[in-house]
């Protein structure tokens, strides 16, 4: 199907093999994890769809667009993206971001543990 496809298939079967305490299903369309509409139509089965509340992207451009949408249009909080993998996580922030997205991020940031 794609790099990207694999890559998010790749993350859900580690994800689910980590026996965590939460249920867990990818690769879903954006549509069928957010709407239970569309969630009955395309994956039934789910047991996250249309009630997904972490979304993972398959690269930092597609995440990027995400959060600013769902920032802008929903008038949601956004605390993204946050580098892992490294001596210690990183942030990149936004030349929009206000004082206080940057002061939450921060607090988000600092309880991960590195």
């Amino acid at each position: 199907m794609g790099e990207s496809v694999d890559k998010m298939r790749n993350t859900a079967i580690k994800l689910k093999s980590m026996n965590l305490d939460f249920p867990i299903d990818g690769e879903l369309q954006f549509d069928a994890a957010f709407s239970k509409d569309i969630a009955k139509i395309k994956a039934s089965h789910s047991p996250v769809a249309g009630e997904a509340n972490t979304f993972i992207f398959p690269d930092f451009n597609a995440g990027n667009i995400g959060y600013k949408i769902a920032q802008r249009l929903g008038n949601f909080g956004a605390y993204g993206p946050i580098l892992h993998g490294l001596n210690a996580p990183i942030n990149d922030l936004s030349r929009g971001c206000t004082a206080d997205e940057v002061y939450n991020k921060a607090i988000i940031t600092a309880s991960l543990k590195g």
